[in-house]
């Protein structure tokens, strides 16, 4: 099934619920970046979050699994996020981050990727079986003794989403997963965010990846929840794009003027 077919199939009954519900949150006593956001995801659903810079787009991921606190709830898979269920939320929600070097800091590519299940208390076969497995859907088989910070900033992105995929979660988490790729590897992440059998949640600024891999978009403005709907739709609304700062209307015009 090629992507554009993909668009619109819902994976329900897979992966965990998200609800946050008034989420307030302030860095370093400044300014609120989060005021008062809500925001419901139906398990098994994929969900883009857009906004412009500073909308609080990535400060919003940092709270599904904790590393971020502020004010407010948030439930996974019908279990509030406090102090005595962090450790458990942490195994239902996999955060991948936009910068692979702030997720990797073993000495090789297989020690990354093992660092998880192994702190989860799993046995070396069954680390062994996850680690084979999420390397081998990452295209990283023969990368297993190389030195992490020793391969391509593409590696390295690869490398980041197998230590979450070696995870299991119910929710992946992913901050600006596009960004600073080649148009390929920007495909084939899209190709793995449709067949992940979870919750889906992804921050970017590029809508039309979203559009490839996500059922609904939110837009995330002033810490708020603008409008939440159907991918397609949010992406035709121009207007309402325009509103936050979000326009990408004109790479049509220029695709069409270098046709003519």
């Amino acid at each position: 099934m090629d992507i554009a077919a993909k668009v619109n199939n819902a994976h329900a009954n897979q992966g965990a619920s998200v609800v946050v519900e008034d989420l307030h949150f302030s860095y370093d006593h400044g300014p609120e970046a989060l005021q008062g956001l809500s925001l419901e995801i139906q398990a098994g659903e994929r969900l883009g979050i857009i906004g412009p810079s500073g909308s609080g787009k990535s400060t919003l991921l940092l709270h599904l699994n904790g590393i971020l606190s502020g004010k407010g709830n948030i439930e996974i898979g019908g279990v509030s996020l406090t102090d005595e269920s962090l450790s458990d939320i942490r195994k239902k929600v996999g955060l991948v981050f936009q910068n692979p070097d702030d997720q990797l800091f073993n000495p090789t590519v297989r020690e990354d990727v093992a660092f998880g299940p192994l702190n989860m208390g799993l046995s070396p076969e069954e680390v062994d079986e996850r680690v084979a497995h999420a390397m081998k859907l990452m295209r990283l088989i023969g990368y297993e003794d190389k030195i992490s910070h020793h391969i391509s900033y593409g590696e390295r992105r690869r490398v980041a989403l197998a230590t979450v995929l070696a995870m299991q979660p119910e929710v992946f988490a992913f901050d600006e997963p596009f960004s600073n790729l080649d148009p390929d590897v920007v495909q084939s992440f899209i190709q793995i965010i449709n067949e992940l059998e979870a919750t889906v949640v992804v921050v970017s600024q590029f809508i039309i990846p979203l559009v490839a891999c996500c059922d609904k978009l939110a837009i995330v403005n002033d810490g708020k929840v603008v409008t939440v709907g159907p991918a397609r739709d949010i992406a035709k609304d121009r207007a309402l794009l325009k509103s936050n700062g979000l326009d990408f209307h004109f790479y049509h015009d220029i695709y069409h003027s270098l046709r003519d």
